[in-house]
């Protein structure tokens, strides 16, 4: 099943992938004059570039190396790079139509077609450069979301605790040390009762995050009541499992459809991935199962790592659910596409007596470039008291 859902996948992959690539490769290859020595390096590196990143994931599955991870570094820029050059292209396509029928254009551009073309091709690779390379450093820069709430107390009484929801880190080649490190010197200044990771952990294979040693930088995480995990899709693609094994093996303690009552204050619970039925052939427990049993005097935070079916947590009395998987889009104009697949695909929001905070996450799937938004990790400040309230984004600070 896993194999047979890969492949379908990969194949929708690969035909959109290639369309896109060989208009971008034909229209790029039309602007450039015939006999220009150019043309021939263009057509080479074209070639190279756009093949880089399934020549190193197909790499990767045999070893780690440097030459595997050159080559997905170039393969995961290049994806943002195709997606602004396809729109480029598109926009100069659509120009060139509407002066077919209405002959807008300037003199300057009929008189020499030829240049123009070349000097619009110089222009578009400047101008996509720019929105790439804004978008990488964008990506390093980190963002602390405060998120205070007030949930119903239980049997416990009230209290305050503070927990750290991070989503989608993507462990593995793009997300490695450095960044890992920032990210638990991030965790660690809140000094957290609680940590959260609510899915897509591990980009792909788990193997690059073993040869990095990447899991002893999560032993560092430093919580009074632990880290608790769910899976995410991700963690289906490069074979749950394993991931969930090594992540355990450091300190992470996955809840896969099931709850836990922490520290006398809430309950926990962690769902499966909903994609686990694409890869494993069989479905997640449902949610009131899940939850059934439990004593429901006390507030129930729940992760899952999609925001689909919002309103099954509603039903079940949820009183908090944490997300990911959205990326706020990660590029734009993507995120006007989640945003209608989603009812919350990014930030705070409540339906019913549930409160809901999908975060943007704190990695990137893809390209290693943010054109929305800025990564993050939030700062869940819960009041548990006799009477619940609304939701408030705070001005982000150290506790």
């Amino acid at each position: 099943m896993r194999i047979l859902n890969f492949a379908i996948f990969f194949s929708v992959f690969l035909t959109i992938y290639g369309l896109a690539n060989y208009y971008i490769y034909l229209r790029g290859l039309q602007a450039l004059p015939k006999g220009m020595a150019l043309r021939y390096c263009y057509m080479g590196l074209f070639i190279c570039i756009s093949l880089s990143y399934l020549i190193g994931r197909l790499l990767e599955r045999f070893t780690v190396c440097r030459a595997g991870d050159v080559l997905i570094w170039i393969g995961s820029y290049w994806f943002a790079f195709v997606l602004y050059f396809f729109m480029a292209v598109l926009f100069l396509d659509l120009l060139r139509a509407g002066n077919y029928f209405f002959g807008f254009f300037p003199d300057f551009i009929t008189a020499n077609y030829q240049k123009a073309k070349f000097a619009s091709l110089i222009a578009v690779v400047f101008f996509v450069s720019a929105i790439v390379i804004a978008g990488h450093v964008n990506t390093l820069f980190p963002k602390t979301t405060r998120l205070e709430l007030t949930l119903p107390a239980g049997p416990g009484g009230p209290r305050n605790m503070d927990l750290v929801l991070v989503t989608d880190i993507h462990l593995g080649v793009l997300i490695n040390n450095s960044r890992l490190e920032a990210l638990v010197k991030m965790i660690n200044d809140f000094h957290p009762d609680a940590v959260l990771l609510a899915g897509d952990i591990v980009d792909e294979d788990i193997a690059p995050v073993i040869e990095k040693n990447l899991g002893e930088l999560l032993t560092s995480i430093q919580s009074r009541l632990g880290v608790f995990a769910v899976t995410g899709n991700h963690e289906y693609i490069g074979g749950a499992d394993a991931g969930v094994k090594y992540l355990e093996e450091h300190g992470v303690r996955f809840l896969r459809d099931e709850a836990l009552l922490l520290d006398g204050a809430f309950y926990l619970a962690g769902r499966e991935d909903r994609s686990i039925r694409q890869f494993n052939g069989r479905g997640r427990k449902d949610l009131g199962k899940i939850l059934d049993g439990l004593d429901r005097r006390y507030p129930v935070i729940l992760m899952d790592h999609q925001p689909l079916g919002l309103h099954d947590a509603v039903r079940n009395g949820v009183a908090l659910q944490v997300s990911g998987h959205t990326h706020n889009g990660q590029l734009w104009p993507i995120h006007l596409i989640t945003r209608r697949i989603f009812e919350i695909s990014y930030g705070y929001g409540k339906i019913g007596n549930t409160h809901v905070y999908v975060s943007d996450g704190f990695g990137t799937w893809g390209p290693p470039v943010r054109t929305v938004d800025r990564p993050e990790i939030v700062h869940l400040r819960i009041r548990l008291a006799s009477e619940a309230g609304d939701g408030k984004i705070l001005p982000s600070a150290k506790k």
